[in-house]
């Protein structure tokens, strides 16, 4: 028996006041409505309804059942009120997760016309440059900056992530510009450590790809500090134009190899699943791929 089925039933024909006006109501037939109540009394082992030939009627219990199925009936109904309107109007949490870096020098910029936007939502971000698990860690959006190869989960690209090799004009001048590749293993390299192998540089240019070994006078697992010892002139760094971008701008970096590029990737909202997507998740994504684009602020005049 379906007692959520069942409870509807007795309901309307309690509201009804009779069988057969309930299965006009229902679209179901008399014998559907009265096999229903008479299974409902079974499984309750209680009559809730007096029958006549003109006419049924609450019993005490009936009436006390009656009430409290009207009260959990609109409990269920509330639920799917609120459930459904969280997919269409934007509301409650938005648990988010970001990198370190580009959380501080942007985030703090869009989150807040968002918030501005729907005012519904409130946001509780985290920051942090480990590999977040989406799924066990329980975050509705996590960005995520990589190539996003073979992943199970939902991912959508909110924009381009360029990196580039840089030094201050001053190390330059007293160092001299890399060349090619491997002329790199005779500088002071600055090296990002949270990678799998930060002591290599792996350079696409026009001889294909060339894997370099640097070492320097400084490694750490946040770019913005190697952007500031690459700036104050200690030594070559390799940086995604979202950090670098304002000091390639104003000149207190300068691009070297050119022709070289590590790997391609992108800058990726990912998220648990595309079904059901609460409107919290998708307004947030669709502001954040709109605000930064395929042409990002950092990337501009580069």
């Amino acid at each position: 028996m379906d007692q959520l089925n069942a409870m509807q039933t007795f309901v309307a024909v309690v509201e009804e006041v009779g069988f057969t006006a309930a299965a006009n109501k229902t679209g179901m037939s008399r014998a559907q409505i009265s096999k229903s109540v008479k299974q409902l009394e079974g499984y309750l082992e209680t009559r809730l309804l007096n029958r006549t030939t003109r006419q049924v009627s609450l019993t005490e219990t009936g009436q006390i059942y009656y009430e409290r199925c009207k009260a959990v009936l609109s409990d269920i109904d509330e639920m799917d009120a609120i459930a459904s309107e969280q997919t269409i109007k934007p509301f409650g949490t938005l648990s988010l997760s970001a990198p370190n870096s580009f959380g501080i020098l942007h985030l703090d910029k869009v989150i807040p016309e968002y918030l501005k936007r729907y005012p519904d939502v409130s946001i509780s971000i985290n920051l942090t440059d480990r590999l977040i698990d989406v799924v066990s860690e329980g975050f509705d959006v996590v960005l995520r900056i990589s190539a996003m190869e073979d992943s199970s989960l939902i991912a959508r690209r909110i924009a381009p992530c360029q990196f580039v090799f840089c030094a201050s004009p001053d190390y330059l001048q007293r160092a001299g510009r890399p060349v090619v590749p491997q002329d790199l293993r005779h500088h002071a390299c600055l090296i990002y450590t949270n990678t799998t192998s930060p002591n290599t540089w792996v350079l696409e240019g026009p001889q294909g790809s060339e894997s370099v070994k640097v070492t320097g006078p400084m490694n750490s697992d946040n770019g913005n500090i190697l952007r500031a010892a690459s700036v104050a002139g200690l030594g070559i760094c390799l940086l995604p134009t979202f950090i670098a971008g304002p000091d390639l701008q104003a000149g207190r970096l300068q691009r070297v190899l050119l022709d070289y590029s590590p790997e391609e990737i992108s800058i990726h909202a990912v998220f648990p699943s595309r079904r059901y997507l609460s409107a919290k998740v998708r307004t947030f994504v669709d502001y954040i791929s709109e605000y930064f684009g395929e042409n990002p602020v950092w990337d501009k005049n580069l």
